[in-house]
């Protein structure tokens, strides 16, 4: 394995604890923000507005070599989460208290902007470090880092909060930042850069109806899984039985599912075609959420679905990352990004759906059965995608 993929990895590391820890230290930030649960929650949705700002920036700097940017980036993972560590803390006084709270999401916002900037130029220098063929599993390795966030990161993160303070999970995210500094400035090299198609170049490709197809089928298909998934510790204590000690552990059996799904996937999409693994994948997440409606209440099944479906979730990533990149000519970077910018708003609406049913006083089963039309119209957006774009493609490389 190249360490120019493994840098790039550590960086997916960083971005994946800075994102999904937030789910898991909520009490302890609203605590000392004096803010209630929902508020603090509005933390997570400043890094997603983040991600979507931040992606759509890159195409500024499409004239700097690729390393540069990379650089560039990592350098505001570190302000970001240095400064959300720093937000000043007051227990004395509500106004300050509130002022402290905005300064918060500020740094949380500032975090996020260079999420899907990082995945998008990430998954070009990937794709161009990588042996012939092998692009979609050079990604994957890159996207990896995101995986054994949720595997080690968060749960670390989460017990530093406990432990210690939320703080010091946001400083462990900046310090990381400088190794991800080195390493990148250390093992990848310079490669070509991109063509220069001007500014409104870099949105030419919007004018095929391929990238929409994409972007939506990952919206849609990711909003169905997180549905069901931004509420799966409340399924699995109220619905599955699980004592609130056994979560944890849990939670690491769905990392390993992320894990495998992953990787297994970006050797798959080199051989058969990144869009006939997604649609498959997708197809699989579709049955995977009416499965978990009807048997959540058996514990074993609950645990055994849990882990396919997250590892659909992310078996999906790679694939529709290289598929952006490569239907999106001339405006490569902006297109690769457009896949974070999806993944990001398809957790947005699929929390909001998925809370719907549980407003109505309806039980945590109905979740995954609101996020499955989501994954069906994924699927069948990825199946016109596939047989009318990338299928007469794929068939005319493979005679070559």
């Amino acid at each position: 394995m190249k360490k120019s993929l493994i840098a790039l990895a550590f960086g997916t590391l960083g971005l994946g604890i800075a994102e999904f820890v937030m789910m898991g230290i909520l009490p302890d930030v609203a605590h000392d923000m004096h803010v209630s649960i929902a508020e603090a929650g509005h933390l997570i949705s400043a890094y997603a507005l983040g991600v979507c700002v931040g992606a759509p920036l890159l195409v500024l700097a499409r004239k700097f070599p690729l390393k540069h940017i990379l650089l560039a980036l990592v350098c505001l993972i570190m302000l970001g989460n240095c400064c959300a560590a720093a937000a000043p803390n007051y227990w004395l006084k509500r106004a300050a208290a509130v002022t402290s709270y905005w300064l918060l999401m500020g740094a949380r916002f500032i975090s996020g902007l260079p999420h899907g900037a990082y995945f998008g130029v990430g998954s070009i220098v990937a794709e161009k470090l990588a042996a012939k063929g092998k692009g979609t599993e050079a990604v994957a390795i890159m996207v990896a880092g995101m995986t054994i966030a949720n595997l080690f990161g968060v749960p670390l993160g989460t017990f530093l909060s406990t432990a210690v303070s939320w703080r010091v999970t946001f400083l462990l995210v900046g310090v990381w930042g400088m190794v991800i500094l080195y390493c990148i400035w250390r093992w990848v090299p310079q490669v070509e850069g991109l063509p220069d198609t001007g500014f409104k170049g870099q949105f030419r490709f919007l004018k095929s109806p391929a990238p929409w197809l994409l972007i939506f089928a990952t919206m849609l298909g990711n909003g169905g899984v997180f549905c069901w998934y931004s509420y799966i510790s409340p399924l699995l204590t109220h619905l599955s039985g699980f004592a609130v000690d056994k979560i944890s552990g849990l939670m690491v059996l769905a990392g390993i599912g992320m894990v495998v799904g992953n990787l297994v996937s970006g050797r798959l999409s080199d051989r058969f075609s990144p869009g006939r693994v997604a649609a498959s994948v997708q197809s699989l997440t579709f049955l995977l959420l009416i499965l978990i409606f009807f048997f959540a209440h058996i514990p074993l099944l609950s645990v055994v679905l849990m882990c396919f479906c997250t590892a659909s979730l992310f078996a999906l990533s790679s694939p529709q990352q290289v598929l952006l990149l490569r239907f999106s000519k001339g405006g490569e970077l902006l297109g690769a990004a457009s896949a974070q910018v999806a993944f990001n708003l398809g957790n947005a609406i699929g929390a909001f759906a998925g809370g719907l049913p549980l407003e109505a006083g309806m039980s945590y089963r109905y979740t995954a059965l609101v996020g499955a039309p989501f994954a069906l119209v994924g699927f069948i957006l990825l199946v016109i995608f596939y047989r009318k774009y990338e299928k007469p493609e794929w068939v005319a490389i493979q005679g070559e």
